[in-house]
């Protein structure tokens, strides 16, 4: 048996007469560049989320880079942001001339450290970057009072670009802080056919300069008040997402479902296998399926072996990175996250898996630790 990681094919197949109509709504009106498409997406998910604006653009790296330029903040500026994301995460305050200051991780759900945010936090710290990751939502309510009991004026910046969906305490996250930024790479939870992104907020004037800098600055065409780039979303990708914006919160259901019974058959046969954290006030929607375990490389050759497609999300944290060595950090600087980058491992998670698949995928654990 072959279980892949994403089975994008699979997805395809459930939803393909909507998908080729909307494909070929879009060849045949000819409007391959902001068509009307993109506006009745951004309509359809701002709405979706329970938010004022949506804007998109071709990534959820552009909708950080161009998000927090829309802030104003100045060059050397800190933005505090846990250690533990993908790359993209730090790119969007780098590529501003601003400083990344890397916080280690809460062990139980791979959230922030609060204790090390509140260390962290200086007079040249101007945000703070959440990440929701693996679509879990982050503290949302405990970093707010942590920014208010700091007495400074702090960006609140949201990177939920793994968590279309995802519940904190009833609200959809993407709404909680000066703006939130989405991803629509095609595995995501709610995945284009190709490159594309999103920047949701509240914020009218945020909203406002966000949709200038994606298009060279321009307010209207040939009038360009600041300096932008190229960055829109395709109407094409538009389409797509808007067809299968119906199917999310199914999708989701489904993610939950199999990840419940990862879980439970996990603990039933591997009790010391550590598995995600739930809470009663958030509502994860399982981008990955993450578990915490002993020899984790033996572990994924023998999966791969297996026909399994399992992978590491991720496996060097971001202060060992080549990239950002000037920073200074070392190895031993942020222990916990250091310590999830060598254990965990992501097992197949998509709508689409079967109860066969999961439990073969169980069932190969199970015989590598018998072993």
């Amino acid at each position: 048996m072959k279980v892949p990681f994403v089975d994008l094919t699979a997805q395809y197949k459930t939803i393909k007469k909507d998908i080729d109509r909307a494909i070929q709504s879009v060849v045949d009106g000819a409007h391959f560049v902001q068509g009307p498409e993109v506006a009745g997406f951004e309509n359809a998910f701002s709405s979706y989320l329970g938010a004022s604006y949506c804007v998109g653009v071709n990534s959820g790296t552009d909708a950080l880079i161009l998000g927090i330029r829309s802030l104003g903040l100045l060059p050397g500026d800190e933005v505090i942001v846990p250690v533990n994301t993908f790359i993209a995460t730090a790119l969007g305050i780098s590529d501003n001339r601003l400083k990344p200051v890397f916080i280690d991780i809460d062990p139980l759900d791979y959230g922030m450290d609060l204790t090390d945010l509140r260390r962290k936090i200086t007079s040249k710290t101007k945000a703070i970057l959440p990440v929701h990751l693996f679509g879990q939502p982050e503290k949302i309510d405990e970093i707010k009072q942590i920014i208010k009991e700091s007495g400074k004026k702090i960006f609140l910046i949201e990177d939920a670009c793994q968590a279309h969906g995802a519940m904190y305490k009833g609200q959809k996250v993407g709404t909680f802080g000066n703006f939130a930024a989405f991803s629509f790479y095609p595995g995501k939870n709610l995945g284009a056919y190709g490159d594309g992104g999103a920047l949701v907020t509240n914020d009218a004037e945020v909203a406002g300069k966000f949709k200038m800098l994606r298009e060279y600055g321009q307010k209207k065409k040939y009038v360009h008040e600041s300096l932008g780039t190229n960055s829109r979303l395709d109407t094409l990708q538009a389409a797509v997402l808007l067809t299968k914006l119906k199917h999310l919160d199914m999708w989701n259901k489904k993610r939950q479902k199999w990840a419940a019974y990862y879980t439970k058959q996990i603990k039933k046969y591997l009790p010391k296998i550590k598995t995600p954290t739930i809470y009663n006030d958030r509502l994860s929607v399982f981008h990955l399926y993450i578990i915490e375990v002993d020899r984790r490389d033996a572990l994924l050759a023998w999966l791969n072996d297996k026909g399994i497609q399992a992978l590491i999300h991720y496996p060097i944290p971001l202060h060992l990175q080549k990239a950002y060595a000037s920073l200074g950090y070392k190895k031993g600087d942020f222990p916990n996250a250091e310590r999830a980058a060598d254990r965990i491992i992501s097992l197949p998670m998509y709508p689409d898996l079967t109860k066969v698949q999961v439990d073969f995928v169980v069932d190969a654990v199970r015989e590598f630790y018998a072993r």
